[in-house]
């Protein structure tokens, strides 16, 4: 009752009808239901979705915000020695254009809000390796151990003891949210420990065997 007799200036407050309309409507309508949900859907970032974390995505300064381009799935038209995984027979791939076929990928709430926090972060990180290792540590929480590399003569390099997926390696290659001095150049690495192959001096449990273990694809740029 009290906030309500604050809204009215003083020469209205002695009329009766004017007090009992205002506070009639202030009765009708409570603006903290709407005032809670925009807390919780726009501006706490831990549970925003949807809109509310667009919005966040343009405060931290991520352009495309939560459109990423990932390799399609589309296998192009090739022979026998590349195995079916890699090419496909007459009358079923099409012709490799000369450049990878990219399709948009939406990240979900979940995995967007990780990306905004990532790039906060990197907003105002001191451009230190624990700093970055941080970064990735809240990106791929859970995942295995990832951490950067000083190569020296500018280079640095991202390294991952496993397997990213499609948005993820999109992420790292393409939303420029992890980020890198001036001048240097960045790399990324997979490193599936102990699934890669490897031989004896790596150690059983660095690498496996013939027949078992995949190849190392080697580094790729980083944003």
């Amino acid at each position: 009752m009290e906030s309500v007799e604050r809204t009215i200036i003083s020469q209205y407050s002695n009329s009766p009808t004017l007090v009992q309309l205002v506070k009639n409507i202030d009765g009708y309508i409570d603006p903290s239901a709407d005032i809670d949900v925009f807390y919780s859907n726009i501006w706490n970032i831990d549970s925003a979705v949807g809109k509310g974390l667009d919005i966040w995505g343009k405060i931290v300064g991520l352009d495309n915000g939560r459109i990423l381009k990932i390799p399609s799935a589309e296998i192009n038209l090739g022979f026998h020695e590349a195995g079916n995984a890699s090419a496909t027979p007459f009358g079923s791939g099409v012709f490799y254009s000369g450049n990878p076929a990219t399709q948009n990928y939406a990240l979900s709430d979940d995995a967007f809000r990780t990306l905004i926090l990532v790039k906060a972060l990197a907003n105002i990180c001191d451009g230190s390796i624990p700093s970055y290792n941080r970064l990735l540590q809240n990106l791929f929480a859970g995942r295995g151990r990832c951490y950067v590399n000083d190569l020296g003569n500018m280079q640095m390099r991202y390294t991952f003891e496993f397997y990213l997926q499609p948005f993820e390696m999109a992420i790292m290659t393409q939303s420029g949210a992890l980020p890198r001095p001036t001048g240097v150049l960045a790399s990324l690495v997979q490193v599936p420990v102990p699934n890669i192959f490897g031989f004896a001096e790596a150690g059983t449990g660095s690498a496996a065997p013939f027949g078992q273990g995949t190849f190392f694809t080697g580094a790729m740029n980083a944003s």
